[in-house]
């Protein structure tokens, strides 16, 4: 394929048994994969190749004392030396004398952002002048080409699971679709979780292991700083064919290995999914949510921050002139007291009422839905909770103070 050829997706492969085994006797590898090691002073041709396939580079930059996604030009707009510091209700950025591209957590932005905007007209409809018939504008398909630099394993995770939602399900949304098939995920496996990071519980990281068109694993030993690369699509494989590289040696393979190993031990949390959706589904009256609801804002961050959440509203805006009417669709919030209402009034009223449905949705019904859970583990609704609620903490407290069901009593709450 040459560069500006059409991107060639669904086509990656689950890596994770490349990892199995021991330096000593040899790496395995997978028939046909083979992994390739980018120089740190090489990683800029990484960027220049995926630029001369046409792609315009989307990587994170600190911008607002955050690590967020943005549009780049080269390595230099990295947060290279950058950390976050994270914890229930916390967020700082500090520096940890290492020069590392990619040594930071999930941020407070997804990638979500892009494939399902908070905002987006779905058509526009014009009033005819002098007897003319009136004039339907559908939305606009057009979306840019874009490379994501930096794409950790829980957002692919999450990607994955927005997939079910808009492109696996019996109607596909055609502006999500458009974006995906015009999308290029360069990811990298995680080296240094945040104090909320559970994607090892969740087993969606710190390894990613499929949805990647590139993955990079960056390592340092010594002076020495490098990449082990691997394609995960055929266009994937096409650009690092284009990348000044080496043919990477069992010793640099077991060095990426032993640095994803090093990140699983290190997580900030924990959650036991054990039956975790019959826990839930049998612990609706807990009076572990009247406690939540002491706390909680109802503010909606946590849904916001979160990768997968995908509720939304429609509205019809018309101009002032009464000459045209647009359909908009934006994000909503299931901690809206208003996103429930049904005619006679909200069916959820109680902020108690609003957080269990969010927690039991997320962790519970959305197996029955789309056959996998709806928590990739990143910890952003820990970290950007104002008051720090924690999914992995209430979880737990509800599994350790579970009352016999005869015992559990209504509280008679909506």
């Amino acid at each position: 394929m040459q560069p500006g050829g059409a991107s060639i997706k669904g086509t990656q492969k689950p890596i994770a048994a490349f990892w199995e085994g021991g330096a000593s006797g040899g790496i395995p590898r997978i028939q046909g994969l083979i992994m390739r090691t980018i120089e740190r002073m090489g990683f800029d041709g990484l960027l220049d190749a995926l630029k001369a396939w046409g792609y315009t580079l989307i990587g994170s930059r600190v911008a607002q004392s955050a690590v967020t996604w943005g549009e780049i030009d080269s390595s230099a707009d990295l947060p290279a030396g950058c950390h976050d510091e994270q914890a229930g209700g916390r967020y700082r950025i500090s520096r940890n004398g290492r020069a590392a591209l990619f040594d930071y957590a999930a941020g407070p932005q997804s990638l979500k952002k892009y494939f399902f905007p908070a905002q987006r007209q779905l058509w526009r409809v014009e009033r005819g002048r002098n007897g003319s018939p009136r004039k339907i504008i559908p939305g606009d398909l057009t979306t840019p080409k874009l490379a994501f630099i930096g794409v950790r394993p829980c957002e692919l995770a999450a990607i994955a699971v927005q997939d079910r939602t808009f492109l696996n399900g019996r109607y596909v949304d055609p502006y999500y679709k458009a974006q995906r098939e015009n999308s290029l995920l360069v990811a990298v496996n995680c080296t240094n979780p945040s104090g909320t990071c559970f994607c090892a519980s969740m087993k969606t990281g710190p390894k990613a292991t499929e949805g990647f068109d590139i993955v990079l694993t960056e390592v340092f030993e010594g002076d020495r700083h490098y990449f082990v690369a691997d394609g995960g699509s055929e266009e994937g494989r096409n650009v690092l064919a284009q990348v000044t590289s080496n043919t990477s040696s069992d010793h640099e393979i077991a060095a990426a290995r032993r640095v994803s190993e090093s990140a699983a031990k290190r997580m900030g949390r924990q959650l036991d999914t054990t039956q975790i959706k019959e826990l839930l589904y049998r612990n609706d009256e807990h009076p572990r949510w009247d406690d939540v609801e002491e706390r909680c804002l109802s503010c909606g961050n946590c849904t916001l921050a979160c990768p997968t959440c995908f509720c939304h509203t429609v509205e019809d805006v018309s101009d002032l002139d009464g000459q045209a009417a647009s359909r908009v669709r934006r994000w909503d919030s299931c901690f809206s007291i208003d996103f429930s209402y049904i005619h006679g009034g909200s069916v959820r009223t109680s902020g108690r009422a609003r957080y269990r449905q969010w927690i039991t949705h997320k962790l519970a019904a959305w197996n029955d839905q789309f056959g996998t859970s709806g928590c990739v583990g990143c910890g952003r609704c820990i970290t950007w909770c104002p008051v720090g609620i924690d999914i992995t903490e209430e979880v737990r407290a509800i599994r350790e103070t579970e009352p016999p069901r005869s015992r559990v009593k209504s509280h008679g709450k909506k």
